[in-house]
Parts: structure tokens; sequence; C-alpha cells
């Protein structure tokens, strides 16, 4: 059925604008350009920045009495031009899923589910602006940006290896080590979540600054929790848990008789949490500089791939009831 034939692009597609839309995310916010368009969902009461940069212009460079700086107002509006486009995409993957349901390729809840997600973080995005950069909403945002990026993912994998005969029933684990094997991928994922929560928290209250030194913070191995110390030193605390918890799942894979595709999907959750930590510690030795800041939230979106990749590759495939 050709319908049925544009689901995994239609999701590979939307997977990878997500990827873009959670970067652009990070760099909007962390070049302060968050309200470069202090309304939502146009800008200065325009559809695009052009109309509201020609509009300052004919009333001194301002507009209600706020300047327009026309760098951060593009930023904002790509932000959410993309964004608006991903809406699109997963609601016509969602379409798509209910037209061809009786393929079972998608799961309709799942679809469904996807579709709330999107609805929720525009929400939040307008929230975002709205409440003027309330770091609960801020942080709100970042959570179900990534949430919406792994749904995504997990589609993709599933929709890709469906028909793997490792997905069919179980992997290739021997004996008991399966069910233990599962259960430390989740809990590696759920302590890789909090440590994203806690990083889009550092990141909402402005508080990488508060250690900047490394590895004692504030020349101390314990600072006082205060203020935007407490909170980045809280931050290092997650990733000391969260390192351990999936070092500990991705070895345990590794030495065990599993598939190729869990394999491959632990090594990269070791190279990917090598390289967030390597570019975590070089960003507080230099500064922080927005390049090292954008691409450590780069590298946490892709080590929650990796440790979803991971945590698919232990499932089997998904069979409709």
């Amino acid at each position: 059925m050709p319908r049925a034939s544009l689901i995994r692009p239609l999701a590979v597609t939307a997977f990878a604008l997500c990827l873009c839309v959670v970067v652009l995310g990070a760099y909007v916010r962390l070049s302060a350009a968050g309200l470069g368009c202090p309304d939502w969902p146009g800008c200065y009461g325009h559809a695009t920045p052009a109309g509201a940069i020609a509009a300052a212009q004919d009333s001194g460079g301002t507009l209600d009495g706020v300047p327009v700086e026309a760098g951060k107002a593009w930023k904002e509006m790509i932000h959410r031009y993309a964004a608006a486009t991903l809406g699109v995409l997963i609601l016509a993957i969602a379409a798509l899923a209910i037209q061809t349901r009786k393929l079972r390729l998608i799961s309709i809840p799942y679809a469904c589910g996807l579709v709330a997600l999107v609805i929720a973080q525009g929400m939040l995005g307008m929230l975002t602006v709205t409440a003027r950069l309330e770091p609960v909403i801020v942080t709100a945002h970042l959570l179900f940006g990534l949430t919406t990026l792994g749904a995504l993912w997990w589609l993709v994998l599933t929709l890709g290896r469906r028909q793997a005969s490792a997905w069919r029933g179980s992997t290739t684990f021997l004996g008991s080590s399966l069910p233990l094997t599962r259960r430390l991928a989740m809990l590696g994922l759920a302590a890789l979540a909090l440590q994203l929560a806690l990083g889009g928290w550092t990141s909402s209250h402005y508080a990488a600054i508060g250690c900047p030194d490394f590895p004692r913070c504030q020349g101390q191995w314990w600072p006082p929790l205060q203020g935007s110390t407490g909170i980045h030193f809280m931050h290092r605390l997650g990733a000391l848990l969260a390192a351990a918890m999936l070092l500990l799942a991705a070895v345990r894979v590794l030495r065990s008789r599993s598939d190729a595709f869990a394999r491959r999907a632990a090594t990269a959750v070791l190279l990917t949490l090598v390289l967030q930590l390597a570019v975590g510690i070089a960003m507080v030795e230099r500064g922080f500089p927005l390049a090292l800041a954008t691409a450590h939230n780069a590298g946490a979106a892709l080590l929650l791939l990796a440790v979803v990749a991971l945590n698919r590759s232990l499932r089997p495939a998904w069979k409709p009831s």
C-alpha cells in the first residue's frame, strides 16, 4: 500500500528534524535569544522577524518600547518554524497510522501519544515566552522535547527492524541474564532522565558558572549547596550516578551473549558517555563558551538516543493485539 510505505520515511524525517529542533532550542536558550520575539506565535505581532524589523525601523528601532534585535528574533523564529513543521509531520504519521491500522505498522495509542507530546510541547513553548523564561517551564520544555526525540527514535528503530529475527521474541541472551539486563538498562535510562532534568534546571537558572573549576567546585570537594553552586554541584552528582548506571548496563551487554544490534547500542552508549563527560569538563575549564555549551546539549541528546537504542535492542518486536 503506497500510504504504508510513507510511514517510515516520515518517521525518519520527523526524528531528524526533532534532533535539529532540540539542538537549535539549546542554542537559542544559551545565546539568550529565548525572548528574541517576546510574544507568541508571531514576532512583535508579525508573522516573520522581517516584518517586525521593518516596523521597528519606522519607529526608531523599537516596538512598544522594546528594542528589536534582529539576530535574536531570527534565531527564535527559525526554532519556532522548525518546531511547527515537526508538529505537522507527527500529525501526518498519526493520520497514516490510523489509515493503515489494519496493517498494524504502528500502535494507534503510540501514535496518539506522539501527537499529545507535540501538543504539550507547543503549549510549553508558548508558556516559555509568555512566562518570561520561568525556569520550571523552560526545564519542562526541554524534557518534553527530549521525550519526543526519544519516542520518535524508538519508532524509527521499531519500523526498521521489526522483522529482525532477534526481535521476534527475545534476544539471544542466555538463561536469566536478559531480565536483569533489561532492568539495568531501564535504571540507566531513569538515571539519565534525572540527569537531563538536573541539566535543564542548571541551564534555566544560568547556574553553569556556579562551579567554575574542575574536579573541585569553588575549590572544595563538597561546596555549600546554595544558589547556583548547589544547583551545578547536584548536576555533577547526577552525572556520576548516570555514568555509573549506564556503564554497568553497557558492560553487562558487551559481556553477555547478545545480538549484534544490542552490542552496537552498548558500544554507542559507552562512546557517547565518554564524549559527553569530556565536553562537560572542557566546557568548565574553558569558561563555558557558547559552542561547547551547545555541544554539551547535543551530546546529551545523542547519549539519550544511544540509551534508548540499548533498551529497544533488549525488547521483542512490537506485536499488536
